[in-house]
């Protein structure tokens, strides 16, 4: 009896060495290391799902009571409006810079910010004594030529009564020559500084000297267009030379709107079509001009394109730096996804909807958006053609998918 119950526990020892043994430990491991494996891929591609798709879902009466309306995304052609967000710019052919283009000290001024000048307007006078060397200059280059066309055409009068002498004639009209030159030269250069004709007169006229010889170093510098001051930088006093910005002066008749496109949208531009600008300050008023420039590089940071258009702007209502949109016709043949703009959602610097997965159940599906096209805007990434795309609603969602994370969170 001894024997049979030795003989029947030596399977069970044997038994329980086997599970013992470390060939059986080291394949239990690696079965249960690959295991652990698997749980945690599929931990990572849960996790990746969740930051791709995140799940919102609500009862029926939840959904009927907050009214979720869908729209079914739809390749159509992209013919329609572009909206650009535009900020005016003054015209930089209607934009003057003003100062002094020689050195000296302001005498007077005789403008302010905000007044409205005409071309040709005096400014300011600056005096100085480069201002008197030039004229005096410009004098006496204007007397020796007087002279020398005197003693030109005395000497030629006598040659034709053959009175006169070949060789001092000659000599004549070489001294007039050169006199000439040289008073073409002193001439352009008093120009030059901003001197006109009419204020050459007055100090090249007989007894101007006796009469104005004592002011005879100011120079008064002038408006170049007409327009509204918006910048003054001098005072009485003041050193100035041909660096210093005296006043800037703005023309607003015209300005131009100046947004920025995406360098997709630039097949769906045709041309240089007539466009409307809006102003955020005269909402629904609407500007019409035509689009003047497109660039011909793109940014390289923000991957946009610059696009201008000219504003008439006669009664002056439209400031330089207000804000509005440009709505610039488009169509070229292009296609792309369109959704209603009141669909997408923001959070931070990401865009994104939500998809219908059934009547009670959305996903949130972050997208890439292109052009604009009022009410609808183009979706470039993620979103394809017949997913059905919640419009009315998307904001509860939102807020429901927020208190979610709240509520995991805490």
């Amino acid at each position: 009896m001894n024997d049979m119950t030795t003989q029947n526990r030596r399977p069970k020892q044997m038994k329980h060495h086997a599970y013992n043994s470390p060939v059986f430990i080291i394949a239990l491991c690696a079965i249960m290391a690959g295991c652990a494996d698997e749980k945690k891929e599929e931990s990572h591609e849960a996790e990746g799902h969740d930051k791709q798709e995140e799940i919102v879902t609500l009862s029926r009466i939840s959904v009927r009571e907050s009214g979720l309306t869908v729209t079914i995304a739809e390749m159509k052609p992209l013919v329609g409006t572009m909206v650009v967000p535009s900020k005016l710019l003054p015209n930089q052919d209607l934009e003057a810079h003003v100062g002094s283009f020689v050195q000296g000290r302001v005498r007077k001024v005789f403008a302010n910010v905000g007044n409205a000048v005409r071309e040709g307007q005096e400014l300011l006078h600056v005096e100085g004594l480069e201002v008197g060397q030039i004229k005096s200059n410009f004098i006496k280059a204007k007397a020796q030529m007087d002279y020398a066309e005197a003693n030109y055409l005395r000497l030629k009068t006598l040659l034709e009564q053959k009175v006169g002498s070949q060789k001092a004639f000659l000599e004549s009209q070489a001294e007039y020559d050169k006199a000439r030159a040289e008073f073409s030269a002193e001439d352009k250069r008093i120009h030059s500084i901003g001197l006109t004709d009419a204020d050459l007169l007055k100090f090249v006229a007989p007894g101007a000297f006796e009469k104005e010889g004592h002011i005879r170093d100011v120079l008064p510098i002038r408006a170049p267009i007409s327009g509204t001051i918006v910048e003054r930088n001098v005072v009485i006093g003041q050193l100035v030379d041909a660096s210093t910005l005296a006043f800037r002066i703005v023309n607003s008749a015209q300005l131009w709107a100046e947004g920025q496109v995406h360098e997709m949208a630039l097949p769906l531009l045709n041309g240089k079509p007539d466009v409307t600008f809006t102003a955020t300050a005269f909402p629904g008023e609407e500007f019409h001009g035509t689009v003047i420039y497109i660039a011909p590089v793109v940014d390289e940071r923000s991957r946009t394109i610059t696009i201008r258009a000219a504003i008439p702007n006669p009664r002056g209502r439209l400031k330089p730096q207000m804000f509005g949109e440009l709505r610039v016709p488009t169509g070229g043949g292009a296609r792309g996804i369109l959704i209603p703009a009141e669909s997408v959602q923001k959070d931070g610097e990401t865009t994104f909807v939500f998809v219908a997965v059934n009547d009670t159940t959305f996903a949130r599906r972050n997208v890439s958006l292109g052009a604009s096209f009022a009410p609808m805007v183009e979706a470039r990434e993620g979103i394809a053609p017949g997913d059905k795309v919640v419009t009315k609603g998307a904001f509860q969602l939102k807020s429901e998918l927020l208190k979610h994370s709240l509520e995991e969170d805490h």
